[in-house]
């Protein structure tokens, strides 16, 4: 089973604010939320991630401290190939397509370049 499958949305939600800030009490969370549910929600959702083996806490003074224990690069890939399997038919080149073609998110000359360079090194990868 991979780490994020059968999260929920919000548990995603709170999974990803957790990870944006590295370490986050339940206010830090709720302040990072669109559309924020109850503190006490907050608080269970986190215990749930914490029985589900994606958080751990500490205690600082009356506060937990919840810290994701997983690095994110794992957690981040597989989320992007839940994402690539879901909206894109599972063809990577379709996400980049997206990327290069939409009128609202346009990229700049010095990201195309980075862009280049990372398939030419993919390519030479390929050839090794």
């Amino acid at each position: 089973m991979h780490f994020t499958e059968k999260l929920g949305r919000r548990e995603r939600q709170i999974l990803e604010a957790v990870y944006r800030l590295g370490s986050a009490s339940v206010s830090d969370v709720l302040a990072e939320l669109p559309d924020p549910p109850s503190y006490s929600a907050v608080r269970t959702f986190l215990r749930i991630l914490e029985e589900k083996g994606h958080m751990s806490h500490t205690q600082e003074g009356a506060k937990y401290i919840y810290h994701p224990t997983k690095p994110r690069p794992p957690v981040a890939r597989e989320a992007l190939y839940k994402l690539m399997e879901t909206f894109f038919g599972g063809r990577p080149e379709q996400i980049v397509n997206t990327l290069l073609t939409d009128e609202e998110f346009k990229l700049g000359d010095e990201e195309l370049e980075r862009l280049s360079a990372m398939i030419s090194a993919a390519r030479q990868r390929g050839e090794e």
